[in-house]
């Protein structure tokens, strides 16, 4: 099979000819229709994370269908449509798995980083893991769904009852959850980088009723700021819209640094909460919502090959909406 393969300190993706991957015990193989394009993979291909071994096949917004099925798998048919996520396995033992919180278990596994992901034609996964799909839906505009859209929907269950929310880093995350959130009838306020009209516009056309750059304050004073972008300096500038009681929640894996802030900004019971992978039941209530809510993915598709374009388009802000992979 094709794939597109990382090496250590390499800084690019290489195309190569890989063994056709086998199903283990309770794993399915999935021939592979589409995978997004993550920031995550761009914090793995810069250097930013560190798999824990050498070389890795990033993706983890994988659709596609199942091709095999290991001994003891009775879930999944060949043939069925199914998608596959960041969190690939937990232990199921220890105290954070027994409390419902397999996203933090020290044992985790995970796709495009600890196992072989989806930029690929073929990826393998434990079938307790994967998500059986309904409908016909085009894997390019599903793929952004499996993590862009439940990691947006974990960091907004984090704010708890929050009805006026922003939207810090208006990208792929951000563009799902905004439509998720108009649903709902919740006012969404949308940041970008500053000067990014044309993103602004974008926003606006997804039903917020402010768009403006992370540089400027909203009309309004905010329940919770939800950041994408992964830029620490975010932090007390959301810090300083949010009302007394309200959140701040970090949604992506890797930061720059938060700098130093006055402790007023925090006080008045203010917090700042992280967001780590997500859980199974976050997936599951995530795709169930979107099932019922029209909610649309806005996509650029390349080819395998083109990888390493499409990150550097999302290194460079050039993207709106989401990078998708399209491969079969």
């Amino acid at each position: 099979m094709r794939a597109m393969v990382l090496d250590e300190g390499a800084g690019r993706l290489e195309l190569r000819d890989m063994p056709l991957p086998e199903p283990g015990p309770a794993e399915i193989r999935v021939k592979v229709r589409a995978c997004g394009v993550c920031r995550t993979d761009l914090h793995i291909v810069d250097g930013e994370l560190q798999p824990p071994s050498w070389p890795v096949i990033p993706g983890h917004e994988v659709i596609g269908e199942v091709d095999a099925a290991g001994e003891g798998v009775i879930a999944f048919e060949p043939g069925d449509a199914v998608g596959l996520a960041w969190l690939a396995g937990a232990c199921g033992e220890c105290d954070y798995c027994s409390r419902g919180e397999e996203n933090l278990c020290r044992r985790a596994v995970f796709t495009g980083f600890s196992r072989p992901g989806g930029y690929a034609e073929y990826v393998t996964a434990r079938a307790d893991y994967a998500y059986l799909l309904q409908g016909d839906r085009d894997p390019v505009a599903r793929a952004p769904l499996m993590c862009a859209g439940l990691i947006g929907y974990r960091t907004w269950r984090k704010a708890g009852r929050a009805r006026r929310l922003g939207l810090y880093g208006f990208g792929a995350a951000a563009h799902i959850l905004a439509q998720l959130l108009v649903a709902e009838g919740c006012e969404v306020y949308a940041f970008t980088r500053p000067g990014d009209s044309a993103g602004q516009d974008f926003a606006r056309g997804l039903g917020v009723v402010w768009a403006g750059g992370s540089d400027q304050k909203p009309p309004v004073i905010l329940d919770a700021a939800l950041i994408f972008a992964p830029v620490g300096a975010l932090v007390p500038a959301a810090l300083e819209v949010v009302r007394p009681g309200g959140s701040v929640v970090c949604g992506g894996i890797h930061m720059s640094d938060i700098p130093a802030f006055p402790y007023r900004l925090l006080w008045e019971e203010r917090r700042i909460v992280s967001v780590a992978n997500l859980t199974r039941e976050d997936g599951r209530e995530f795709l169930e919502r979107v099932s019922s809510v029209p909610v649309s993915t806005v996509t650029r598709a390349y080819p395998l090959e083109e990888a390493n374009a499409a990150l550097n388009d999302l290194r460079e802000g050039r993207i709106k909406g989401a990078a998708v992979l399209s491969i079969h």
